[in-house]
């Protein structure tokens, strides 16, 4: 009996890396692979929703975004202890292929393959290069891009494959839509896992400040920071709007296929669920997003007729309650939104890079 073929994910520690991890987990699992995933603390964080099959390997990494100056100089030395733990492990392993999904945490596995010559590819999910996958991306044999287009550096060639959404997402796919009315209508606020204040901070008052026959029928299901939580569920108590208040939704597809609209920050893996599930969106980008990556990750929405944008700076009280009010009064233009995000959705896409790597397995050794 032939041994099982090991894949290694590597991925950091934000849903936006370990989200489409995940994905993939699941389609090679079911293809008979085995599957190790790994990652640094901040990353087990988010691998509770990870198929119980998958081996996390957690490895020592850092970042310079953190920390003072003794934990910046530190890093280096982190990061090397990590990469030569990581290449004894797969000396050990002997894993046929490796895949990294960006942050800081998948630098040791990619360095790791690097040194060893195994076939590895890298997967970005935005429409810019994060750091770590900018150094990696002349290193491997394949880069898959998420968001299309994706600036590449110069020699380099891309792949679009789209962004893998995890299994509880595709039993959503293409659900159906019922457009905005005079009936209950549910509201969607997710903030991502950064920078969400500016969301507590004018959805509410938005939210509070449309007609009140409107505001009677909505249900808000609103993604907020513990430190936020308690000042926004109080606001929409105090206004007397029905809303659930949360600092994480374990099941965000549930609540945006039943969402007349979703307001989010535009981050590859909520672009990829507003796609693949068909959902009209206000989307708020992150300014502070690297390469400002969470706007170029909006363009093809707001292109296709799917999204409005707003800047952060622009993102008043008052600019919200005039958007939400175009999207909730014209049933029909919504209707309109939810398929053209549907026309952009890749559901296939963990399919598609699953066949990558099984075909990077079966060529020639990495150079």
């Amino acid at each position: 009996m032939s041994k099982q073929p090991l894949l290694v994910i590597a991925a950091g520690g934000t849903g936006g890396h370990m989200f489409p991890a995940q994905a993939l987990a699941e389609v090679m699992l079911a293809r008979g692979w085995r599957v190790k995933l790994s990652t640094d603390a901040r990353g087990a964080r988010y691998t509770g929703a990870f198929p119980d099959a998958v081996e996390i390997e957690q490895i020592a990494s850092a970042t310079f975004a953190r920390g003072g100056l003794l934990a910046k100089a530190m890093v280096p030395f982190r990061i090397a202890g990590g990469t030569v733990a990581a290449a004894f492990g797969m000396l050990r392993d002997k894993p046929d292929a490796v895949v990294g999904f960006g942050g800081y945490p998948s630098i040791p596995a990619l360095g790791a393959a690097t040194l060893l010559r195994l076939p590895r590819m890298i997967h970005e999910q935005n429409g810019v290069l994060g750091r770590v996958n900018e150094i990696f991306a002349k290193r491997v044999d394949r880069v898959a891009c998420g968001t299309w287009p994706t600036k590449l550096p110069e020699g380099v060639e891309g792949v679009h494959v789209g962004n893998p959404v995890r299994a509880a997402v595709l039993e959503r796919a293409g659900a159906g839509y019922i457009a905005p009315g005079d009936y209950p209508m549910e509201l969607l606020v997710m903030g991502g896992s950064q920078g969400a204040r500016i969301l507590s901070d004018v959805i509410p008052p938005a939210i509070a400040a449309l007609p009140i026959e409107m505001v009677r029928n909505i249900r808000v299901s609103h993604q907020a920071r513990d430190e936020d939580g308690m000042r926004v569920a109080e606001f929409y108590a105090e206004q007397g709007i029905n809303a659930d208040v949360q600092p994480f939704f374990h099941d965000v597809p549930r609540r945006m296929s039943e969402a007349q609209l979703v307001i989010s920050r535009s981050g590859a893996s909520s672009i990829a669920d507003l796609t693949v599930i068909g959902r009209p969106s206000i989307l708020i980008p992150f300014a502070a997003a690297a390469g400002d990556h969470q706007v170029a990750n909006a363009h093809g929405l707001v292109d296709a007729g799917a999204a409005i944008v707003i800047r952060e700076d622009a993102a008043t009280p008052e600019a919200l309650t005039e958007h939400i009010l175009m999207v909730l009064r014209d049933g029909q233009a919504a209707q309109q939104m939810s398929l053209n995000a549907l026309s952009l959705g890749k559901p296939e896409a963990a399919e598609t890079l699953a066949d990558m790597i099984v075909e990077l397995t079966t060529k020639e050794p990495s150079a």
